[in-house]
């Protein structure tokens, strides 16, 4: 495998153009803690971003970041952390998840969170990662420059480029520059814990709690009719960073890991409907919209009985179920994304004509061919 590292704009676009000249696909890596999720590439260049990096501008009385695509998140957390700011959509670190070396685990990059729209436990409330997405740099798959969007949401016009971008999983273009909303950090965090309750007594509790104002005595009475308990600011601050980076299913070696999301009210009736046809370990985040899924000992990885538990008895039922984990094979012989209707299939493809005509840019990555 070739492999190209460019240190600028110019020398991204000529790699992609070089690539684009000879036909021969790239893959697309910045920190590289992100490739085992989708479907698996063997691809005969590799376009290492990981040179791109670095804050450009930040403006903290604008809450505005901009930076380059492979800046860890790290580095800005720690930029945002002296200004009492934070990336609000909570990007997570999935190392442990996919049980990476150190080195690599902690190599999460801004532009990889945005190209993957992932998002924490502050999804529910701050919005996914698109929607703190604001512009863009890059190089499409023409070998073209392009650039979106701008450093505050009013100069943003025409097409919303950001959000396409978002969950493109870098099959369009090639990032080099991004920038993002930025929010003011809590100046303190508690967490009311409720203990007892089965899984759909818990969503019905949790639905309430969204809806109701941020009072930490309103929340506990909400669980007046089973245990309860808190847990103060650096408590809190561990808890939730363990559900963001889904450790509590980080210790189940070879078994498939599944991201499914779902109306809130139908989490708990989910996971319990999956649980007595597969051998599951699960639990619950959003309200229960988002429920994460360990699973053992299903030939398909769980992937018919999950998508045919989203449908529903009635064949009505909505939703969306990521392989987020699993073995090469596997995610070779299964829809890792939820599998799309032929209408959006068919746009999905001509927007790939569109930005990469030659399927230059991590083809296969997300559908088989494109």
């Amino acid at each position: 495998m070739s492999r190209f590292a460019p240190a600028d704009l110019e020398e991204l676009r000529d790699a992609v153009g070089e690539a684009l000249a000879v036909e021969e696909p790239l893959e697309v890596v910045a920190g590289g803690s992100k490739r085992g999720f989708g479907r698996p590439l063997q691809l005969p260049r590799l376009l290492d971003l990981s040179r791109l990096a670095g804050i450009r501008d930040y403006q903290p009385s604008e809450l505005v970041l901009t930076a380059g695509a492979a800046t860890p998140i790290e580095e800005i957390d720690a930029a945002l952390a002296e200004a009492g700011q934070m990336l609000a959509f909570e990007p997570p670190d999935l190392g442990a998840l996919f049980g990476l070396p150190e080195a690599v685990a902690g190599q999460r990059t801004l532009g990889g969170a945005l190209a993957c729209n992932l998002s924490g436990p502050r999804r529910i409330k701050a919005g996914a990662a698109r929607d703190h997405f604001l512009g863009f740099r890059g190089v499409s798959g023409r070998g073209e420059v392009f650039k979106a969007g701008g450093k505050v949401v009013k100069n943003v016009t025409g097409y919303d480029l950001c959000k396409l971008m978002a969950g493109s999983f870098g099959t369009l273009a090639a990032l080099e520059e991004v920038t993002v909303k930025v929010l003011p950090r809590p100046e303190a965090l508690s967490t009311v814990m409720l203990w007892g309750l089965d899984a759909l007594a818990a969503v019905r509790t949790l639905s309430r709690a969204v809806a109701s104002p941020h009072d930490e005595r309103l929340l506990a009475e909400l669980g007046s009719d089973c245990e309860a308990s808190s847990l103060d600011d650096q408590a809190s601050i561990a808890l939730w960073r363990a559900v963001r980076d889904v450790l509590p299913l980080a210790g189940f070696g070879d078994r498939a890991i599944w991201r499914v999301s779902v109306a809130p009210s139908r989490g708990g009736e989910l996971a319990e409907a999956i649980s007595r046809r597969l051998e599951t370990n699960w639990y619950l985040d959003w309200a229960g919209g988002l429920l994460w899924a360990a699973i053992a000992g299903a030939e398909d990885g769980g992937a018919t009985v999950i998508r045919d538990a989203i449908r529903g008895a009635d064949g009505r039922g909505t939703g969306h179920a990521t392989l987020i984990k699993g073995s090469p094979e596997l995610r070779r012989s299964v829809p890792v994304f939820e599998p799309q209707s032929p209408p959006l299939a068919a746009l999905t493809s001509r927007i790939k004509d569109g930005f990469d005509p030659r399927r230059i840019l991590n083809p296969g990555r997300i559908v088989d061919g494109t």
